[in-house]
């Protein structure tokens, strides 16, 4: 298998360690190899987390500037920041609301790299189903319907079913299933 690159950014407390872990752990449930790194303040709750996944025979654990197939972030000046690991035809899945525009200085370089560019108020929708926190959960599962590389959208959701506490289960998976209901539903009109 070729390497599938994941770039994964946010602030502290955000669940950017999470969101790494269950794509990996999905990732080895179907047998692949992972390499996986951690970057920047993670001690320091709101500071840069940027944590950097590879699929597949990688000889390193850090993802190259402009060799990432996917880069998820949670907060919108964190997509921006890390926006240099984009691959050509890479994709950026942002947590944003759904009012805001590409930022016109971004524009060209998302051109010339033929990149895809999808904003998701992920923090909207987990507020609406009362789990603020979850918004890293509504982020993957909007990511979720568009992808359908080494790990699927039924892969992640059987790996939240196996990782999260019994106590937030139904809720996880509510979060999970709606962004992923509503990411099915942009895809179909776009």
């Amino acid at each position: 298998m070729e390497n599938t690159n994941f770039v994964l950014s946010g602030l502290g407390g955000q669940g950017i360690l999470f969101m790494t872990k269950l794509l990996a752990r999905s990732a080895v449930s179907k047998g692949h190899k992972i390499m996986v790194a951690e970057t920047h303040g993670m001690a320091q709750r709101g500071g840069s987390v940027v944590s950097h996944l590879r699929i597949g025979n990688a000889a390193g654990s850090l993802v190259r500037a402009g060799s990432a197939h996917t880069l998820l972030a949670l907060d919108e000046n964190e997509a921006y920041r890390n926006i240099a690991f984009v691959a050509r035809g890479g994709r950026l899945y942002v947590n944003a609301p759904s009012n805001v525009a590409l930022r016109e200085e971004v524009r060209p370089y998302l051109n010339k790299m033929e990149a895809d560019c999808r904003f998701f108020p992920a923090s909207d929708l987990a507020m609406e189903l009362g789990a603020p926190r979850s918004a890293n959960l509504a982020l993957l599962g909007f990511f979720s319907a568009f992808e359908n590389g080494p790990v699927s959208h039924d892969d992640l959701r059987k790996t939240i079913e196996q990782v999260s506490p019994d106590r937030l289960l139904e809720i996880n998976l509510k979060v999970f299933d709606a962004a992923f209901e509503k990411g099915s539903e942009n895809r179909e009109t776009s």
